[in-house]
């Protein structure tokens, strides 16, 4: 990330001992880890509420697009169970009285019951 090597690591350790003393330095080494910890952890938080804003985003559009397309539609309604009216609803040349009647003759299949029974 930084591109220390080894021996850059070396040298700030020599002068962190000179200037802090071997009593505190290894106080002060664990307080800069912990920070060091804290940090990378907060960047890979971003990061990831970052990724996961992006595929957000993607899938969003994908869904857009995937609208947009007629076939689906018509597969939507084959597999909800609907295919005999999304096929005669497609057939050119049927006109409105045809589905009313269609839907008549659903009305008169269905039973009807008394309520003077009861």
């Amino acid at each position: 990330m930084f591109d220390i090597g080894f021996f850059e690591i070396i040298f700030i350790m020599v002068i962190a001992l000179l200037v802090v003393g071997p009593e505190r330095l290894p106080r002060i080494a664990r307080a800069a880890g912990l920070w060091v910890g804290k940090m990378r952890g907060f960047v890979a938080s971003v990061k990831a509420d970052i990724d996961q804003e992006l595929a957000a985003d993607e899938l969003k559009k994908v869904l857009a697009k995937q609208a947009a397309v007629p076939e689906l539609e018509e597969l939507i309604d084959e597999v909800t169970g609907n295919p005999l009216e999304s096929a005669e609803s497609k057939l050119p040349g049927r006109s409105e009285k045809a589905s009313s009647a269609g839907q008549a003759d659903k009305l008169a299949d269905t039973p009807v019951t008394d309520d003077k029974s009861k």
